[in-house]
This record gives C-alpha cells, structure tokens and sequence, in this order.
C-alpha cells in the first residue's frame, strides 16, 4: 500500500465512519473520536477485502465503499451495544 493509498484510506475511514452512524437508527453513546477509528479499521478491512475480491481495478468503487461502510456499521453497533451495558450500581 503506497502512501497516497494510506491518506486516502484514512479519508474514507472518516467517511465511513460517519456513515455508519447515520445508517444505525437510534442514538449510539460512542465518541466521536471512537466513531472515527472504527471507520478507519473498516476502510482499512474493507479496502484489503475489495483488492482481494478484485472490485478496486484502477480507482474508486462502490462495491469497496459498501463493503466498508457494512462493516463500520457493524462495528459501531458492537462498540455501542457494549458501551450501552455499563450500568451503575447503587
């Protein structure tokens, strides 16, 4: 992966992952911050997925996008489902 391929993948990681909270229904209470790195290890994921399945050819694809923004998704609801547990006892 070349640098330009690095910078680019962070850019859609933070894409993704605002897409993935959009996409979620509800209100997930996650950070911002936490948001964004699972949009980066989606894109990362997603990015290594699509070269594998060969949908990247010369540039952009939305199959790759799809790909990454499914699985922001599904790690935005894991991190919010298990953020949403913490209970206080009294």
């Amino acid at each position: 992966m070349t640098v330009s391929g690095i910078i680019s993948a962070i850019i859609v990681g933070l894409v993704v992952g605002a897409l993935a909270r959009l996409v979620l229904p509800g209100k997930q209470n996650i950070s911002i911050v936490l948001t964004i790195l699972i949009g980066l290890v989606a894109a990362f994921i997603g990015g290594f997925i699509g070269n594998a399945i060969g949908t990247n050819g010369d540039g952009f694809s939305f199959i790759t996008l799809i790909i990454q923004v499914i699985l922001a998704v599904i790690g935005v609801s894991i991190v919010a489902g298990t953020q949403g547990r913490k209970s206080v006892r009294r």
